[in-house]
């Protein structure tokens, strides 16, 4: 199968980043951050959630991050929402997409949204409707697609299902995400050959954590089946919860430096994104996760 001559960057580092970073990030810094990505030609940027704040605290200014990013045509701002409630705080916020998430694990699904896989996208389904009938786009997340912190392997009939099921609510795209970092190469392929049985691939994107380094290894195999859209954390943002020390999400700066030497399109500039990344790192407190990031500065205090 051809490679895609054009990939969607999914930028997932304002939320999904900075929720799991131990630093607590002010609204203001975060609205520069997204604003950055934006000018660094990113179209979508995950820029916040809708969950109650006493279970994720460094979402609680979603609405006024809203508020404050310059919006630009043609840049979506997806929010994460879990629930009726969280959506109706996301419609009067402004939002115009939204994002549900569901888990290919029931353990998993428990300790998460407290509630069974089936429960979760019964839940999810007047969510949808209600946000479909606003005119909102509704994007749907599969976490623990190629194992779990809790049972270990996961059986990817039930990714392809719970993904099948979120499109049926309504979802025009479905995210692949391996929570734990620990699948690889040709399991990632697996998985999502499996998947494309039941969901087109136009309609499926990829969430890889580089918890043992195979990030890049498993974005690469899944762009030669095809997939053509990456989530992906600017710096590398986001810690993984469920290993000690381990990093999280892979670095938009390093898929983005792939692509670009493979000759594949992104609309996005990489020195542009690494600015931005520096930008939040500084603020953090540290240095990038991302090596391609910390080998560009290198080489620019070299010269």
């Amino acid at each position: 199968m051809p490679l895609p001559g054009t990939v969607k960057i999914v930028e997932v580092g304002p939320r999904d980043g900075l929720q799991n970073e131990p630093e607590s990030v002010s609204t203001a810094d975060k609205i520069r951050l997204i604003d950055l990505l934006a000018d660094a030609g990113l179209t979508v940027i995950e820029s916040g959630s809708f969950v109650s704040p006493r279970w994720v605290p460094k979402m609680a200014d979603t609405a006024a991050v809203l508020a404050g990013i310059n919006q630009r045509p043609g840049v979506s701002y997806p929010v994460l929402v879990p629930n009726m409630k969280g959506l109706e705080v996301a419609l009067a916020a402004g939002a115009r997409e939204i994002a549900v998430f569901g888990a290919a694990s029931e353990t998993f699904s428990q300790r998460n949204i407290n509630c069974s896989i089936a429960d979760s996208l019964n839940r999810f389904a007047p969510v949808c409707a209600k946000a479909l009938a606003s005119g909102l786009r509704v994007r749907g997340y599969v976490s623990c697609v190629l194992g779990c912190p809790y049972e270990g392997r996961v059986d990817v009939p039930v990714v392809a299902d719970v993904s099948r099921r979120l499109v049926e609510l309504g979802c025009y795209e479905v995210s692949l995400g391996d929570t734990i970092g620990v699948g690889t190469a040709l399991q990632a392929q697996a998985m999502v050959e499996a998947v494309a049985e039941l969901v087109p691939r136009d309609r499926l994107a990829v969430h890889f954590h580089d918890t043992y380094g195979q990030a890049l290894a498993n974005i690469l195999a899944c762009l030669e089946r095809g997939i053509a859209v990456v989530d992906s954390s600017v710096a590398g943002l986001g810690g993984c919860p469920y290993a000690a020390g381990a990093t999280g999400n892979v670095a938009t700066e390093d898929v983005l430096y792939m692509l670009a030497g493979m000759g594949l399109a992104t609309g996005v500039d990489l020195s542009g994104v690494a600015a931005a990344g520096r930008y939040i790192s500084e603020i953090l407190g540290r240095a990038a996760a991302s090596r391609v990031s910390r080998a560009l500065a290198a080489r620019e205090a070299a010269h």
